[in-house]
């Protein structure tokens, strides 16, 4: 069962762990426009045009780690995942930790948040809603 998290425990646990990061699962475009925690690692889950997940994505993770400077980052790594609302990232943590991750995070209401009576995002929840340090590319 992986443990869910809001933006402002996660913000706690970045300044708190110096192995924590940020993963963000969503697509590149998502990541690139729509912004993005900063410092974050950015491995999409799923990808336009399919949205298939991608079979690559645990090696893709592992390396992103390493390329960080991290040794068995399964061990060494607090990882914090992070979509859209929080089910994206739900199953990539899950998949994560099927693999052998030890500390794995769900980021619940995700980077933008549920969405509001209007069906806009970023009104009610999320990152950046929650005024946590975030970039656009």
């Amino acid at each position: 069962m992986i443990k869910e998290i809001t933006p402002g425990e996660a913000g706690e646990l970045l300044k708190s762990d110096p192995n924590a990061v940020v993963l963000d699962v969503r697509s590149k475009v998502e990541f690139d426009y729509v912004g993005h925690p900063v410092g974050a690692v950015h491995v999409p889950w799923q990808e336009f045009p399919g949205w298939q997940v991608d079979p690559q994505f645990i090696e893709k993770v592992r390396q992103k780690l390493a390329d960080r400077g991290t040794a068995n980052p399964e061990k060494n790594v607090t990882v914090l995942s992070l979509c859209r609302s929080g089910s994206r990232s739900r199953a990539a943590a899950q998949a994560l930790a099927a693999f052998g991750f030890e500390r794995v995070y769900n980021i619940a209401q995700g980077f933008e948040g549920d969405r509001d009576q209007n069906g806009h995002r970023g009104t009610v929840g999320g990152w950046r809603f929650h005024g946590l340090p975030w970039e656009q590319t």
